[in-house]
């Protein structure tokens, strides 16, 4: 079987995580890596026997590179992205997608008109557990769907540079109260603030409120001394509560409490051989263009509203 040709855009902490998964899957060939830093890039490059690039304009010229992961800073992920497009290729890019709505659109707009695949790094959809609470919600298996508590606290990330914990950690959060509820909140209020970075805000509570009354709360911060990441959902039969990095989760029931289990899986690798999977079968991805520029909006208006310490309406 022919083995489609990937490279990667950003030798950071993730875009090593990106080529290493690409470098154990069966179903692809990573052709070459790309970094502004080209000792950076070489090194990278020599690690997987590949072509190194400073420029991705000379990379995307060569046509055995047929889709691209874009993992660079936040702040020119639309700009790798919008130039692989208009240069044929297959996209997947990294959250938070873009640094406006608009650019995140104007994305989604290019991908379409070149018949082009498209899709965001919202991982978080592909662990069991999640998938499993989506399933559970959409079935009314829990009963009617009361609320969802997300909590995503840890030390600062010192990768971070560009971005604040809104749109580097709570986005995922955003997403993941999206994929849940299948639906768009209809307003968002939050409070956020700097305490150690004066750069960017370090702490966000954002609440999201939706038609039929129904809340989400999502907690994210760069303050506390040692990494959780959970969900918790209720409905008015059951509780579920998920820990992303065991991947454990847990239902609560009126008369007992049971524990499923679920093979571990890597989530960056069920997500990229997704990714792969829906290019050669042509098939919708679980995570759409769209799916990235909704969770922007979202993340864009609870700082707006954090700004101006009101309710923000989201449009729909």
């Amino acid at each position: 079987m022919k083995k489609l040709g990937v490279a990667v855009i950003g030798t950071g902490q993730w875009g090593k995580n990106h080529a290493r998964v690409y470098s154990e899957l069966a179903s692809t060939e990573l052709v070459a890596i790309c970094d502004v830093n080209p000792e950076r890039a070489k090194a990278m490059a020599a690690q997987y026997g590949v072509k190194a690039y400073s420029d991705s304009t000379k990379m995307l010229k060569d046509k055995s590179i047929e889709a691209v992961n874009v993992c660079t800073w936040s702040t020119i992920l639309a700009k790798e992205a919008l130039k692989t497009l208009n240069a044929g290729k297959h996209v997947l890019v990294e959250k938070p997608m873009a640094t406006t709505p608009q650019q995140a659109e104007k994305l989604v707009q290019t991908a379409q008109e070149n018949g082009l695949h498209l899709t965001v790094g919202f991982l978080m959809r592909f662990i069991p557990g999640l998938q499993s609470i989506r399933q559970s919600v959409e079935s009314k298996k829990i009963g009617e769907l009361v609320c969802a508590t997300a909590k995503r606290v840890s030390q600062w990330p010192e990768r971070i540079g560009d971005v604040g914990v809104v749109k580097d950690s709570a986005i995922h959060d955003i997403d993941v109260m999206r994929f849940i509820s299948g639906e768009d909140p209809i307003s968002v209020y939050a409070k956020m603030g700097s305490m150690r970075i004066k750069k960017f805000e370090d702490y966000a509570h954002i609440m999201l409120t939706y038609k039929d009354g129904k809340s989400a709360f999502i907690e994210s911060n760069w303050l506390t001394p040692y990494k959780t990441r959970t969900l918790t959902v209720t409905g008015s039969d059951a509780i579920m509560r998920l820990d992303y990095i065991t991947q454990d989760l847990l239902i609560e029931q009126q008369k007992e409490s049971v524990q499923p289990r679920y093979p571990f899986q890597e989530p960056l690798k069920a997500e990229l051989q997704h990714f792969v999977d829906c290019i050669v079968e042509k098939k919708k991805p679980l995570v759409t263009g769209e799916d990235g520029v909704r969770a922007l909006q979202v993340a864009t208006a609870a700082m707006q509203s954090s700004a101006k310490n009101r309710a923000i309406q989201l449009k729909r």
